[in-house]
């Protein structure tokens, strides 16, 4: 550059500072993603903190405590025992925090109930759908009449006869085996056939019991003549069979202790004489 004088004069251009451009993007990276993500976490995770002890405190309060247990279903089963398995296992849990698994099974163990379900009616409720075995049949074991469902389940003794149940069968079998299950399911489906066609014949109320011990040949048990009868029935066309045999033996049970069935016939089998 020259001056007014005509000397040449340096002039000193501006010196440039470099950045590290390194530095500057790890800056950026951390003041826009990593500190505010770090900021969320510890928010989140006192937010958690503060949310567990609220629920603790909410959960132990007598807030949730069980005030209504309804029991839904229950008709056989013993609905007061169902309500004590539910307050002895709530009272400390309350309702939020009770073992619903748990009351389930504890509540099918009880006679007459097959299958429950458990629900929460918040905040102090708890409602028990129960499902029931239903009898099939009574069964008469070691002198006492129990009555059994059709899957071959013991639910309980019998007090009174029903309608639908109005005797007991002979020839249950106690063995804990699959062969004596099999022929108890076999013994529970043919009392329920007999009593379907004896009603219909309108001769269900001459049957005092069964006798369902050998399967292969079952037998109805009358009174005629003061005397207890042994009729076959066979396999099946117990309401015929039946019919039949009462016709044969009547007025002449004194003489005659059963009824054979033989074939198409019917044959008096003559009592012991003492």
């Amino acid at each position: 550059m020259k001056t007014r004088s005509g000397k040449k004069v340096k002039t000193k251009r501006p010196v440039r500072k470099v950045r590290s451009s390194g530095t500057s993007s790890e800056g950026r990276l951390i003041g826009q993603f990593i500190l505010p993500l770090v900021i969320c976490a510890c928010l989140a995770v006192c937010l958690a903190a503060f949310g567990f002890l609220g629920y603790q405190r909410v959960a132990a309060s007598d807030f949730f405590d069980v005030k209504k247990i309804a029991v839904v279903g229950s008709e056989r089963s013993s609905r007061q025992s169902i309500e004590a398995i539910v307050k002895a296992e709530t009272e400390r849990s309350g309702v939020w925090r009770a073992d619903l698994p748990d009351l389930k099974a504890k509540i099918e163990k009880l006679p007459f109930v097959k299958t429950v379900s458990v629900t929460r009616v918040l905040p102090g409720g708890l409602r028990v759908q129960v499902v029931e075995r239903q009898p099939q049949a009574i069964a008469l074991r070691a002198g006492r009449e129990y009555l059994v469902d059709a899957e071959g389940e013991i639910l309980a003794e019998a007090d009174h006869r029903e309608e639908n149940l109005p005797f007991a069968m002979i020839g249950w079998d106690d063995a804990k085996t699959e062969r004596a299950w099999k022929d108890n399911l076999e013994r529970v489906k043919t009392y329920q056939k007999m009593v379907a066609e004896w009603r219909v014949a309108n001769i269900l109320s001459r049957v005092e019991t069964i006798n369902l011990t050998d399967l292969r040949e079952p037998r109805a048990i009358i009174a005629d003549s003061g005397k207890s009868v042994s009729i076959a029935v066979g396999r099946e066309n117990f309401g015929e069979n039946l019919m039949r045999g009462i016709k044969a033996i009547v007025g002449k049970g004194d003489m005659f202790e059963g009824v054979n069935l033989v074939g198409n016939n019917m044959i008096l089998a003559p009592r012991k004489q003492n």
